[in-house]
């Protein structure tokens, strides 16, 4: 089968799309035939014309021939206007399905699939890789698969009538074929390649603009420019050399092919002196053979796009093979005590927690604790479902997560942390996030309680302000108290607070902490904190080291103790007291 599953895989369609590419299949070879139809009207032309020269035969009246052209010419008109709908115009459509495929299917990944690709590479898959795809989608594939039916229907024709002549005029398509496809590897080498450094350059200027404060603060401006400027030399090099070797096989296949025509002359005449045929047979090969060729001048020049497309092909398939996180969408905890049992978890190969048991109380506020790289941050989001854990049970409610639905489960949850992502909107709307459809009266109210006000009124349009990518136009602090409200207006049973007053002054810090006491009343709170001013508040603390449980228990508990905790704390309170 040319078509099914394989083929939609093979260049990253839909079923919709592999629908329509069917669709552009049929009419290209519908309009390849056609337009046979108008050389057999100038082949009866041409054979009346000549045999009225050399026999004198009166010529046919013109009336038939003025009808047949007006016919042709509209079906011609068409078979090719539904080509080039089904060949180009359907195609846009499909772009937009497989970005929103894209798009959702991104959105179901589990952020461990996050962690070890690069924010570039996604963009380039998303953008540029699809926008490689809608060519081949348009351009290549209807005219190439059409081209090959109606050459196969034409060379039996051509082949029947004379296969001396028909076998003249079409050895060069084959082995035309045959050379591209026999380069297909060095096509395809070379195309990862030049990929791969292009993704270099995109890298090189998104870490640039990124690190723009850091590189001026270092005077690094000319070795920053200097490296983007070698990856794009290197870029450019190696597409230069990509497109060098493309042409040289493309443009050879295209002079095999048309040697066809060459050869059919040879042996057209020789047929002629020979008596094999005549002259007007001659001349309808001489016709036909144009035909044949005709619909393979455009695929041919695009065809190796299919071979340089399979790069962006491979990296589709990637994201679209790569397991979704799903779950049931029925949630019915009992209760909203977050248990790790035996919990383990690593980055690929990397692990990171080792059999991590403890339990986060409806009610209570649980504290993490613990050296940097310990596990503190892996566990918040692993109880979130933020990424899957590979063994162990993690339970709220006495549910499993990796059995609920990520988004289902999601609702359950509010996290505020340190690394802030906010919008290029308006401030009210940022917040909003927090829980779509809250009124204005219920924004401003958990603005107020996360402190926002303050900031806010001196905005020019209060909380109608844009506030730029990712809060460009805020301090520290201030994002991060937006954040906080995000939370509180979503007001969910668990929430999770990873250093969420770290960016603040110790006046704001003290009325955050106020609101926030006052408004996680009852819930289950897991807080990731390092100093220790926040972690005496907590009900219990959880001491992580090297991805195990140290010690767990009431802060006073592990001070008398005066184990792990007790040492943290006693480093603290020495390093609070150091001054210039």
């Amino acid at each position: 089968m040319i078509f099914g599953e394989q083929f939609r895989r093979k260049y990253a369609l839909s079923e919709a799309g592999e629908a329509n590419v069917k669709r552009g299949v049929f009419w290209t070879v519908v309009t390849n035939l056609v337009v046979l139809g108008g050389v057999t009207i100038l082949y009866l032309l041409m054979s009346h014309f000549m045999d009225t020269l050399v026999n004198g035969t009166p010529l046919p009246p013109a009336l038939p021939y003025i009808a047949g052209v007006v016919a042709f010419c509209a079906v011609s008109f068409f078979t090719h206007r539904n080509q080039y709908h089904y060949t180009y115009s359907v195609v846009y459509d499909e772009v937009g399905r497989v970005r929103l495929g894209l798009a959702e299917r991104l959105r179901k990944l589990p952020l461990s699939f996050f962690s070890h690709r690069d924010l570039a590479e996604l963009t380039e898959t998303m953008m540029s890789d699809v926008d490689r795809l809608e060519h081949v989608w348009s351009h290549v594939l209807g005219y190439l698969y059409g081209g090959y039916i109606s050459t196969a229907i034409m060379a039996v024709g051509v082949m029947a009538y004379n296969w001396k002549l028909g076998l003249a005029c079409l050895w060069g398509v084959p082995v035309a074929f045959a050379l591209l496809f026999g380069s297909r590897r060095v096509f395809e080498a070379y195309s990862l390649r030049a990929k791969e450094a292009a993704l270099d350059v995109a890298d090189g200027i998104q870490e640039t603009i990124e690190d723009m404060r850091e590189i001026r603060a270092t005077n690094q401006e000319e070795r920053y420019l200097a490296g983007v400027g070698a990856d794009i030399d290197r870029s450019e090099r190696l597409m230069t050399a990509a497109e060098l070797r493309t042409g040289i096989f493309v443009n050879s296949a295209s002079v095999i092919m048309r040697l066809g025509m060459a050869t059919m002359v040879l042996v057209g005449a020789r047929l002629i002196l020979s008596g094999e045929i005549d002259f007007m047979c001659f001349f309808m090969y001489l016709l036909m053979v144009t035909r044949i060729y005709a619909p393979f001048d455009q695929s041919l020049a695009l065809i190796a796009e299919i071979f340089v497309s399979d790069v962006s092909v491979n990296r589709l398939n990637e994201i679209f093979d790569t397991p979704t996180a799903t779950g049931s969408d029925d949630f019915d905890p009992v209760g909203h005590d977050v248990v790790f049992d035996g919990v383990g978890f690593a980055y690929g190969d990397e692990a990171v927690l080792h059999g991590v048991s403890f339990t986060a109380r409806e009610g209570e506020v649980t504290a993490l604790v613990g050296p940097s790289g310990s596990g503190k941050s892996t566990c918040a989001r692993l109880s979130a479902r933020l990424w899957d854990h590979d063994s162990g049970r993690l339970t709220v409610g006495g549910v499993e997560v990796l059995d609920i639905d990520p988004e289902t489960l999601m609702r359950d949850f509010s996290m505020v942390f340190q690394d802030v992502t906010l919008f290029d909107d308006t401030v009210m709307e940022n917040i909003r996030l927090g829980r779509r459809g809250a009124t204005d009266e219920e924004v401003l109210a958990a603005a107020a309680a996360a402190n926002c006000d303050e900031f806010v009124n001196r905005l020019a349009d209060g909380y109608a302000t844009r506030i730029g990518e990712n809060g460009a136009r805020l301090s520290g602090g201030e994002r991060q108290r937006i954040s906080i409200a995000r939370a509180l207006l979503k007001d969910a049973p668990i929430v999770l607070l990873d250093e969420a007053t770290a960016s603040l002054d110790v006046e704001n810090e003290t009325r955050v902490q106020g609101a926030l006491s006052r408004l996680l009343e009852g819930k289950t709170v897991l807080v990731i904190a390092h100093r220790m001013r926040t972690v005496m508040g907590a009900d219990k603390v959880v001491v992580l080291d090297g991805g195990t449980v140290a010690e767990q228990g009431a802060p006073a508990e592990l001070l008398k103790a005066n184990g792990m905790f007790a040492r943290m704390v006693r480093l603290q309170s020495e390093s609070a007291s150091w001054a210039l």
